[in-house]
């Protein structure tokens, strides 16, 4: 009784391993209520009916034969996986295993977890799991190894050369043929142990049957009976294929030998009752499992009952031998309904993965037929298959009957995107193969022209060259980069020769740019004495020194305001009007045209203070046309200051333009009267 308790106890600790979303293997193998063998049915008589066979008498022929048939269907399945777990013992650990899933793995988490089992796991335990990953993997890496296959051809490559070496594909060889020696191995040890424990058992069956013609004290025969029950016991395993007719043939001669013990009956009836005990509990445990929430965990259990009920214990008396059973039976087929429901519920779950797959089958597909035509938009496509194809994976199982067909769409949807996108990138290939061409007489005309010192033709040349290089396309990879830095070279070879010719010309601009900058200096450091006259003596001495000096480089202009700036608020400050300091610095622009002698220079001067004085008058109209709309009284209007202030503004300019204006055509004319008088000396 105690060793009873003790498998019960392991069944329970090792159930709640059992993972949720797989079905045990007392599914996949389903049996039948334990019926006699043909072998016991020919020695069975009338008198002694095993108790599994006991029909109901209360019921009609049809409830009987329903019932019988659910009956039979549950403890079929409950038979069938305690002949395989009999096989070995160490078989049980199966249920203890989790079968993760393995779909949703990528190819490396597979090879990784196939090496985890066979390392840590009993070889006989992992048979299903290996076959599941070995399946995941063999379809993931056929997928892999054709779209690999598609970018090699896409590549210019005949399918006939194409080699691939998977690093992930080797270790998973290697793994699975360790796994397979060491199943091998052991399969073939224990077909030779399973053999002799078969006939080791049969031996006992006959032993047994011998007791009942043997004539010798009850007692002794009923010691030998019990030493045979304990021989029994630890004989060993059996093959699956004979373990329910030979438990079957043995609890018949067992019978029979109870039969045989009526000339004993204190004997018997102290067996019987002792039997019933341990059966009554063991239906109490099967029965109080209906309660029991973990269903792989009671199923489990009640696996281990009906072991105990057919292996440890022996019959009862006859008339309470349909009764136990019936209610043992009873039990088991609540089991089973549970069962059964519990995977019509997996079913819809399957239904509803088979919905989303069939979306994202419908998904790749869209964009397998919208294949864009640019590379930046076949790369977001690809991100967008690769996102979709982990969510396919992570989607969940489907039913059984439409796995295959699913996953042949879903192959075939990825395969007509990267057949799609490979055509692409075959026909930009040979667009990259012309722009390489184009590039390549660029470069060659770069190259002539790098060493090249007729600066003013061949510098807006080249800058085209870099222009039209820009807008060639994409080359081959492998030539990019060497032609793009032999371009680079050649022109940054020319424009550092252009560059260190424009400073040795920069140099005295340059000269001049510290010159002036020193001048600022000094300025910043200049303080007003309080005599006018002295002190503007003193800022146009400023002024002539500014303008003494010639260019500046271009990007040194902005000290040319800061001068300006700090001679603006020095006239301020000696009470010289913004009109005159104006006129005072521009006196310094028109000695800097004078110098040049630059007619042209002159003339664009000209049109520019002209545009300024047009531009004022628009103003100046504009805002007294705008002071039209308000009344005479509204003089205090904050609008009205504001346009009146604007106007006054404008006129100051204005008439600072004029005078600008005025000073230039004095030049203008004492320049046109040297020329005169330069040309009337040459005459004379």
């Amino acid at each position: 009784m105690q060793e009873n308790d003790h498998k019960l106890q392991q069944a329970e600790g090792g159930t709640e391993q059992i993972s949720d979303n797989t079905k045990t293997p007392l599914e996949e193998s389903p049996i039948s209520e334990p019926n006699e063998s043909d072998a016991a049915v020919a020695e069975n008589t009338e008198e002694t009916k095993t108790e599994n066979s006991a029909p109901p008498e209360s019921k009609d022929e049809a409830d009987k034969a329903s019932t019988k048939d659910e009956s039979n269907e549950a403890i079929d399945e409950i038979d069938e996986s305690n002949a395989e777990d009999a096989e070995d013992a160490d078989n049980e650990k199966r249920h203890y295993i989790p079968m993760l899933d393995y779909h949703a793995m990528s190819i490396e988490n597979l090879v990784g977890e196939l090496q985890r089992l066979v390392k840590n796991e009993k070889v006989q335990a992992i048979h299903k799991h290996v076959s599941s990953i070995k399946y995941e993997f063999d379809q993931k890496f056929q997928e892999f190894l054709e779209h690999k296959k598609e970018e090699f051809v896409s590549k210019g490559g005949n399918e006939i050369d194409f080699r691939y070496n998977s690093v992930a594909k080797r270790q998973f060889n290697e793994v699975y043929s360790d796994y397979r020696e060491k199943r091998d191995h052991y399969y073939k040890q224990l077909e030779q142990n399973l053999k002799s424990n078969l006939q080791n058992r049969l031996h006992i069956i006959e032993q047994l049957k011998g007791l009942i013609d043997v004539e010798e004290d009850i007692n002794t025969t009923y010691k030998n009976f019990k030493e045979l029950q304990e021989n029994w016991k630890n004989a060993g395993p059996v093959p699956r294929s004979s373990y329910n007719d030979v438990w079957r043939t043995y609890h018949h001669h067992m019978e029979i030998f109870y039969d045989f013990l009526h000339l004993n009956r204190e004997l018997r009836d102290l067996d019987f009752k002792h039997n019933l005990e341990e059966k009554q509990k063991l239906v109490e445990r099967a029965e109080a499992l209906a309660d029991e929430p973990d269903l792989g965990k009671a199923f489990r259990e009640l696996q281990t009952l009906h072991k105990i009920w057919k292996e440890d214990i022996g019959p009862v008396a006859k008339e309470q031998r349909e009764e136990i059973w019936e209610r043992f039976s009873n039990a088991t087929k609540a089991m089973h309904q549970r069962r059964q429901e519990h995977f019509q519920e997996l079913e819809k779950v399957y239904e509803k993965n088979l919905e989303k797959k069939q979306e994202i089958i419908a998904d790749i597909a869209k964009i397998a037929g919208s294949v864009a035509d640019n590379h930046r938009g076949i790369q977001q496509q690809i991100k967008e298959v690769e996102a979709l194809r982990d969510s396919f994976f992570k989607a969940g199982k489907v039913p059984q009957k439409v796995n295959e067909e699913t996953w042949g769409s879903f192959k075939e949807v990825v395969r007509k995107f990267n057949r799609n996108k490979n055509a692409f990138y075959k026909n930009q290939k040979k667009e990259q193969h012309n722009n390489l061409e184009k590039k390549r007489e660029l470069l060659e005309l770069a190259v002539s022209l790098k060493d090249s010192d007729d600066w003013a033709t061949v510098t807006p040349q080249m800058k085209r060259i870099q222009s039209d290089w820009k807008k060639i396309g994409h080359v081959p990879r492998k030539y990019s980069d060497k032609i793009w830095h032999e371009f680079k070279n050649a022109c940054n070879h020319y424009f550092d020769r252009l560059h260190a010719e424009k400073n040795d010309a920069h140099k005295e601009e340059y000269e001049n740019f510290e010159k002036k900058n020193s001048c600022l200096e000094r300025l910043k450091a200049f303080q007003l004495s309080g005599d006018k006259k002295k002190d503007l003596a003193a800022i146009k001495e400023f002024l002539d020194e500014w303008k003494q000096y010639g260019r500046i480089p271009y990007n040194k202009k902005h000290i040319n305001g800061k001068f300006n700036k700090i001679i603006d608020a020095l006239f301020k400050k000696v009470g010289v009007s913004k009109q005159e300091s104006e006129l005072l610095k521009y006196g310094n622009k028109v000695q800097e045209l004078a110098k040049t002698e630059d007619n042209r220079a002159i003339g664009n001067e000209r049109v520019f203070i002209r545009r300024k004085i047009n531009d004022s008058k628009s103003e100046i109209r504009q805002l007294e046309n705008n002071l039209q709309f308000f009344s005479d009284d509204s003089e205090d209007n904050p609008l009205v200051k504001e346009v009146i202030n604007n106007i006054n503004k404008q006129k100051e300019a204005l008439q600072t333009w004029k005078e600008k204006l005025k000073k230039l055509n004095i030049l203008e004319n004492k320049l046109n009267r040297e020329a005169e008088e330069d040309g009337s000396s040459e005459e004379e």
